[in-house]
Formats: C-alpha cells, structure tokens, sequence
C-alpha cells in the first residue's frame, strides 16, 4: 500500500449456531473482530474490536407455548414425630417468557401441619460450565417473592400470582460447554425440617409472544387436550372415495334437488325461509371483517 489513508469495507457472514454472548463465574463466550497490519522490517500492527451475539430463541413454538404443572407433598417431621403432611401444586401458562414479562403462578398449598409455614417462589439460574469431562454449576436466585404464613390446617390459593422477570441473559442450551437455564421453584418453609421444593423448568427467550401465540396460550392453559390420537395417524394416507362409489346416481339426484312446497309446508311463506335463501346467495365475509 502506498502512504495515505486506505478503507477495506471487509464483511462476515455469521454462522446461524453461535451462543449468546455470555459472562459467567467459570467461563464466558465472547465475540470480536481482529485486524492485523505486516509492515516490514517492523512490528506486526494489531487492532480488536468486540461486539455481542444474542442467539434468536422464538418462544412462538408449540414447546414453549405449553403449559407447565406439577405437584408434590413432604411429611413433616420433628424429633421423630409425625406433624402432618405439606402439599403444594403449580401451574404456570407456558414454558416460555421474556425479560420483562409478568408470569403468573396458580398454586395450592395445604398446611395440615400443627405450625404455620411460609410459601415463596422464585426464579433461579443455573450456570453449567463443562471442561475436560468435568462440571461446575452456579445457582443465584433471579428475583422472588414470599406470601403471607398459612396457619395450621389452612389452605392458601394464588389466583395468578405475579411474579416479573427482570433483565436477565437468555437461555442457553445448545453450546457444548456453557449451559444457562432457568426453573421457576415454588417452595414452603416448614419449621423445625426442610423445604418443600416444586420445579418448574423455564425458558428465557428474545422473540417475545405474537398476539396469536397469546391467545392460544391461553386457551391452552384452560384446557388440557389429549393429543394421543396423533401417534395413530399412518404416515402414508389413503385417498377419499370416489362420490359415485358412495352415492348412487339416483340418491344424488334425490338428494340435491330442492324441497317441494307440499313437504315444506307454510314455512315456504315464512320470514325465515326468505332468509335462508338470502343467506345462499350472499358471498362469504371478508377476512378483515372476521
């Protein structure tokens, strides 16, 4: 290159199965861009510049649109004495969310205890780091919130319970060495033994819920469908019938040829058979207006 001021408007093509760009305790994925310049007879000239992935995660799925629920029970105990048992079931509306959104937590917890217990739930992120066929994990509680103590023999319900998500990273779950997930635990503080822990996994993604994926997250959070039948469904499926094989010739004529006005009666005259027929010929209502 000759003396003065050269630009090369280099560009890269980024492969579609990067992690997101991740700080962590025992290892990080980062990202940058590196130029260098030989000049002879002197040093090699370096420059760096970083820059950050956030890997696309579309929580508009099937997957992630699918309600979570669990149940679980613990007896608890005291000096070898039986003081009753602790339940607890949770539902939330899907598996996944992003920053910022509000996940709303259903719950039933029974106290046929002797003592008052206190239920909480929280968000909690474990980070895996895995080197040379070896992990370490790190847990830290994303946010939380606590309820008010359920005395003896109580039943304490949370119709929807809020609980927001802050700014967090997204999920990763696809890097070979570095995994960040999500559960959402709802727990009960038992005096005098320990917690009773439900789990519920989470999904933080980037592409935040479409306005249709809303509603049939709702939907489906009311109604549990039994998709079962799907498995018994062949992979190669056979042609419908041919009309005339199930309809004879003179059958087909019967049955498209109108009513007489004998068999139908005064509800020829009627206001709604009018309707009926206005109701035929009128073309199909636009998409907008449906």
């Amino acid at each position: 290159l000759q003396a003065g001021r050269h630009e090369f408007p280099f560009t890269f093509q980024l492969p579609e199965t990067l992690a997101t760009s991740f700080e962590g305790k025992h290892g990080s994925v980062r990202y940058w861009v590196k130029a260098k310049l030989h000049r002879p007879w002197s040093t090699v000239k370096k420059a760096k510049k970083e820059f950050t992935v956030i890997e696309p995660i579309d929580i508009n799925t099937p997957a992630l649109l699918a309600p979570q629920a669990g149940a679980k029970e613990k007896l608890a105990r005291a000096w070898y004495c039986n003081r009753g048992q602790v339940s607890v079931t949770a539902k939330i509306d899907r598996k996944g969310y992003t920053p910022g959104e509000v996940i709303p937590i259903f719950a039933e917890i029974d106290n046929c205890t002797s003592r008052a217990v206190v239920p909480k739930a929280a968000i909690i992120q474990t980070q895996t780091f895995i080197a040379r066929g070896t992990k370490k994990q790190k847990k830290s509680v994303v946010t939380s919130i606590t309820g008010d103590p359920i005395p003896a023999g109580k039943r304490e319900v949370w119709h929807g319970r809020a609980l927001k998500i802050p700014p967090v990273g997204p999920s990763i779950l696809q890097c070979r060495i570095i995994q960040v997930e999500y559960s959402l635990k709802v727990c009960v503080d038992i005096p005098g033994t320990s917690k009773l822990l439900l789990e519920l996994p989470l999904v933080i993604g980037t592409i935040p819920l479409h306005p249709f994926g809303s509603r049939t997250s709702s939907v489906s959070s009311q109604y549990s469908v039994n998709l079962d039948w799907l498995s018994t469904i062949p992979e190669q499926l056979e042609a419908p019938p041919e009309y005339s094989a199930v309809v004879s010739s003179p059958e087909a004529e019967q049955s498209l040829a109108p009513p007489c006005r004998s068999e139908l009666g005064d509800i020829l005259e009627g206001p709604f058979f009018a309707y009926i027929q206005e109701f035929r010929f009128r073309p199909p209502p636009l998409y907008s207006e449906v």
